[in-house]
């Protein structure tokens, strides 16, 4: 597949190198000019190119940046990915930590529903409550005992079955979260979150969510 990866911080540059391991063509990118990716690129044969051209003629593309910074891309930045192309956003909300206040998720709006709207596009939460180390290094085959489960939030089925195959590839099982409006489940502070619990701790966890944010997790 032809990937586009936007953000090569902990998350995006992890699945930069596994995505290339596995065979992908990546195309990555961060905040600054292609040079400054040269080393990662140099190590995984991925592409570094600036982040309007991430997307260029992608299957599928990831956006992992500071949720803070989602405002700050590009109109249209998805545009040049190929048509029906999902795009995943792995991206978490940390107000007292990183972010400072954004009012709509303060008031209740999931944290990927707000970033759909902001890139103008469908997105699927995945990603985002994995320990880097551990998308690096836990991947196991399909019907290893104890499985890493990995939930997916999105609306489309023809996607989330895509992004299904990038996570089953990667060595994690694939759960369906629902959709994009309940990725509330997965956000930080929710019982799935950063833990590497198995297909049915996951389905639990999920179940046990709560939309209501803790202390610790608002601003």
């Amino acid at each position: 597949m032809q990937i586009g990866i936007i953000g090569a911080g902990f998350i995006g540059g992890t699945l930069t190198r596994r995505l290339t391991a596995l065979g992908h063509q990546v195309r990555v990118a961060n905040s600054r000019h292609p040079d400054t990716l040269a080393e990662l690129a140099a190590e995984t044969g991925a592409t570094a190119v600036w982040a309007g051209d991430a997307a260029l003629g992608a299957d599928l593309v990831i956006v992992s940046i500071p949720q803070k910074n989602t405002p700050d891309l590009a109109p249209g930045i998805l545009d040049a990915r190929k048509e029906s192309a999902p795009v995943i956003e792995t991206n978490n909300y940390y107000p007292q930590q990183r972010d400072g206040k954004i009012e709509a998720i303060e008031n209740g709006t999931p944290e990927s529903v707000w970033v759909s709207e902001l890139l103008g596009v469908p997105v699927y939460k995945v990603f985002n409550g994995i320990y880097w180390k551990h998308l690096l290094n836990k991947g196991a085959p399909a019907g290893t005992a104890g499985r890493i489960a990995l939930p997916i939030a999105g609306d489309d089925p023809a996607g989330k079955d895509i992004v299904s195959r990038i996570v089953d590839e990667l060595g994690f099982d694939p759960v369906d979260a629902g959709p994009l409006a309940e990725s509330w489940r997965q956000q930080p502070g929710t019982p799935v979150y950063g833990k590497d619990f198995d297909v049915e701790k996951t389905l639990k966890a999920l179940a046990e969510a709560s939309p209501e944010r803790s202390v610790e997790w608002r601003a």
